[in-house]
């Protein structure tokens, strides 16, 4: 995929959730086109339905309405199982808590995707990412000897080992301290420019938003305004 090419196409997006007081609508009719390689913020106050677009494009809810293809699939079409495999293969995802396996190792945790996909070389691989994120020393200890940093790291880690084309990040830094929230977010821009990934990132500090070559914000579950340059003057 060069470029050039589309890697999210949405339109008409919406989410309605269901709640105890009747149904609640998160999204309401989203446009969204990203260009492969292109860095995203995402933006606006908590409730708006930032995370609930990054749940869309990982395939882990579904649209009430609208068209979405991602990467070349068209979500909408693909069951339980070839859903997983989408984002086995095309998306790593980061959040504010690690979820990682407290019983697993980090090196366990991070081939997790790649055994999954059958990769032989799986912990070579896991191990040649820790080393990258600064954690080659830290192979054989579990979450619970880790500090949230070194945490934080093995997801991040986890997330770019099979080398996706598409990384969802949703407020990253938001259990680490300044300092080391910094470091994170340098190692996240660092890998992403390396393997030309795809990044949205939602966040709170405008810094972060910022360092994306492009910003949206969403309210009320609508873009409300987009920041890109070309695409402001091709409209």
């Amino acid at each position: 995929m060069t470029p050039t090419e589309q890697l999210i196409e949405a339109q008409g997006l919406a989410f309605t959730a269901q709640a105890i007081a009747g149904p609640v609508h998160v999204l309401r009719g989203v446009d969204l086109s990203v260009g492969a390689g292109e860095a995203v913020g995402i933006v606006g106050p908590s409730g708006s339905g930032k995370t609930s677009l990054l749940m869309l494009l990982a395939g882990l809810e579904r649209p009430s309405a609208g068209g979405l293809r991602v990467a070349g699939r068209d979500l909408a079409a693909l069951d339980e199982d070839a859903l997983a495999r989408f984002r086995r293969d095309e998306v790593g995802i980061v959040f504010q808590a690690f979820h990682l396996v407290p019983t697993m190792t980090a090196l366990e945790n991070v081939a997790i995707p790649l055994e999954f996909a059958g990769r032989r070389d799986a912990f070579d691989r896991a191990a040649a990412a820790l080393r990258d994120v600064g954690l080659g020393h830290r192979l054989e200890h579990y979450p619970g000897q880790m500090s949230g940093g070194e945490q934080q790291r093995t997801a991040l880690a986890r997330a770019v080992v099979a080398e996706p084309r598409l990384i969802l990040a949703d407020e990253p830094t938001g259990n680490l301290d300044r300092t080391t929230g910094a470091a994170v977010m340098d190692l996240l821009f660092g890998l992403r420019a390396r393997l030309g990934t795809t990044l949205l990132l939602i966040t709170h500090d405008p810094a972060l938003a910022e360092r994306c070559g492009r910003q949206i914000r969403i309210e009320d579950g609508r873009i409300v305004t987009d920041t890109a340059p070309l695409r402001m003057a091709a409209e």
